[in-house]
């Protein structure tokens, strides 16, 4: 019985390491082939191209205008990304520190953008914004992506907040600190940490968001990837090197914030904490 247990422990294991390989292989091909796609001169049914050129990203910079659509971009990532960094972070201490009748509701509601499928409430929100003259602005953009940021940043936010004892913020107050000195002196240097982490994964998500900045995006307010997905379908005919190329920018761009937040971060804390907070 015991050989038994151990032999079949043995097959799971190689098969969980199977499929987690055969995933992994499958990603990097295809990772690989839109790389190699986008430097190839002509490739068409051979194991590599024809010949190598770097002029399908210049042609991609000028035919789809990316100068603007980047600029756009972290316009629209880096005001998400500061919006909710404050609204959070506020609201985060709120939570953390006072207790009142249907605070564990409240976390709930937080929850929920983060637990259910975006576009389960990105349609109707965005049927809001459209009805109020929101619709394909910059701020339109700005305010739906708020929604699932925002309590990002809160969840993440209340066990950094809730670690820091009470009794050193009355002790800084005993000795005349002011509300403003009190968060510069005393609070911002023991947040740092948590707020960095917050904030460059919302950077991340912010700028790998698809759904909701669809739905509200105008000519002049597409981000990168809501750019990359109408040079696919867009009608006419378009050098698949091209399109290849501005996807290549696109995933450049995004593991290079990425990386950076996973220096900061382990995601895993991250879920972690967020569990538990929604069990208490």
């Amino acid at each position: 019985m015991i050989r038994d247990k151990g032999l079949t422990s043995k097959i799971w294991r190689f098969a969980i390491w199977a499929i987690a390989g055969l995933f992994v292989l499958n990603l990097a091909g295809v990772i690989a082939v839109v790389i190699i796609n986008s430097f190839a001169t002509r490739w068409l049914g051979t194991w590599l191209p024809a010949g190598w050129t770097t002029r399908w990203y210049f042609d991609a910079w000028k035919e789809f205008q990316l100068s603007d659509v980047v600029l756009v971009t972290f316009e629209i990532v880096f005001t998400v990304t500061i919006l909710s960094g404050v609204l959070g972070v506020m609201t985060a201490y709120a939570l953390a520190r006072r207790d009142f009748p249907g605070k564990k509701i409240v976390v709930l509601l937080f929850l929920l953008p983060l637990l259910i499928p975006t576009l389960t409430y990105g349609i109707p929100l965005a049927t809001v914004l459209y009805q109020f003259g929101l619709g394909g602005t910059f701020w339109g953009v700005v305010l739906i992506n708020l929604v699932p940021s925002f309590p990002f940043v809160v969840l993440v936010m209340i066990p950094f907040i809730e670690q820091i004892d009470p009794r050193i913020e009355a002790a800084a107050r005993v000795f005349g600190a002011g509300t403003t000195s009190l968060f510069l002196r005393i609070l911002l240097p023991l947040l740092l940490p948590g707020m960095l982490a917050a904030l460059l994964l919302v950077l991340v998500r912010a700028l790998a968001m698809f759904e909701l900045t669809f739905l509200v995006a105008g000519p002049t307010t597409q981000t990168l990837v809501v750019s990359l997905y109408y040079a696919v379908f867009a009608s006419g005919v378009r050098a698949s090197q091209s399109i290849d190329a501005m996807a290549v920018v696109y995933m450049v761009t995004t593991l290079f914030w990425l990386v950076i937040a996973l220096q900061f971060v382990n995601p895993t804390q991250i879920v972690t904490r967020a569990k538990q907070q929604s069990s208490h």
